[in-house]
């Protein structure tokens, strides 16, 4: 048996998903896209995993997609079809998207699907050598996993415009100034660094992240009008689960809480 192209690991309540191609700076080819679905379908779906952690084993994060296999699918206007329990890793599927929160870490070269994948997640820390770069205009074709429409939300129109249309790559040091990326560390500490914000957020009420993650979500996607809509129906649920119950008790008895996700 081949090995998988995607480590999948428990630590705790955090789902680790490691690209494991190193030798072929962890392109992404269909093989490993089919993995990273059903690692994101088995995220979603567990409720002891609260958070992901995706990242690249060896120096790099994601050079980006292993365009032979990918080109003849793009040529049809599609993504493969998904495999059963897997879930779309790149949101474009709102209605099949993972309600966990992702972290990701990136270090080495995070080229194309590596912005988008990062796009897609909550939290991301990189290196400040991380060599990031949108490249599909040199090679033929365009962004097509989210980025025309999510980065100009995260570093303006004019940043967004320099990156997708000009192809130029842009450091990890850049990326933070920009707001594109929410911590820096060295590259051999990045993915600890990642580790210890999905675990801040794993120690949180499981429940209530996953419905401020909707919220904001739904904000985004549909507006701010939806977003705020949508927030005081939203809390009458969370309000009633025995991890609300808890965080009240706890609160009266200056302790901190413990979560079960119920």
């Amino acid at each position: 048996m081949s090995e998988s192209k995607l480590t999948v690991e428990r630590r705790g309540h955090v789902l680790l998903m490691g690209f494991n191609r190193a030798a072929k700076r962890n392109a992404m080819d269909v093989d490993l896209y089919t993995e990273l679905a059903l690692a994101y379908g088995e995220l979603h779906r567990d409720p002891e995993l609260r958070v992901g952690l995706l990242f690249g084993h060896g120096d790099h994060f994601t050079a980006g997609l292993d365009l032979t296999q990918w080109a003849p699918i793009f040529a049809e206007g599609r993504w493969p079809d998904l495999p059963a329990g897997g879930i779309e890793p790149f949101g474009i599927d709102e209605a099949n998207r993972c309600r966990k929160p992702i972290v990701v870490a990136a270090r080495g070269c995070s080229f194309t699907v590596a912005i988008e994948l990062m796009l897609a997640a909550d939290v991301r820390v990189a290196a400040p050598d991380t060599r990031f770069g949108q490249l599909e205009v040199q090679r033929g074709f365009y962004p097509c996993g989210g980025a025309t429409v999510r980065l100009m939300q995260e570093v303006g129109w004019g940043n967004a415009m320099k990156i997708i249309l000009g192809g130029q790559e842009f450091s990890g040091e850049e990326a933070h100034r920009m707001g594109f990326v929410q911590r820096l560390a060295p590259a051999a500490e990045v993915f600890e660094a990642a580790l210890a914000e999905a675990e801040m957020i794993a120690r949180q009420a499981p429940l209530g992240v996953q419905a401020a993650l909707k919220l904001a979500r739904i904000a985004r996607t549909r507006g701010d009008v939806a977003g705020l809509a949508a927030m005081l129906p939203e809390l009458v649920p969370v309000m009633q689960t025995e991890d609300s119950k808890e965080a009240v008790k706890a609160f009266g008895e200056r302790r901190p809480p413990v979560f079960v996700g119920r």
